[in-house]
């Protein structure tokens, strides 16, 4: 069975046992949230409804995604500015996909 969840504005196609990994959810390594903005579920190719349907996960870990160079040039004006970021992401487990 598989359902389609939205988090962190961003859609995920998920099964049970699978990893993803998401912009950062609050909780400690091994705490259990839920998922329940769940947009499509179904199993093949037959789908079910998403009424009470939620999507149970655990925390595996708090990570930081790679490093992004921000860099702002103005030419001819001597301006440059060099600045790095790194997102903030959680890495789950799906677990469990049913009411």
């Amino acid at each position: 069975m598989f359902a389609v969840v939205r988090t962190g504005g961003k859609q995920y196609r998920v099964a049970a046992g699978d990893k993803i990994v998401v912009d950062k959810i609050d909780g400690e390594a091994g705490a259990s949230v839920t998922l329940g903005d769940v947009l499509v579920a179904g199993e093949g190719a037959e789908l079910r409804s998403t009424d009470g349907l939620t999507v149970a996960a655990e925390i595996i870990a708090q990570a930081k995604g790679e490093k992004v160079i921000v860099f702002k040039k103005r030419r001819r004006h001597n301006y440059r500015r060099r600045n790095g970021h790194r997102q903030q992401h959680t890495i789950l487990k799906i677990t469990s996909i049913g009411a």
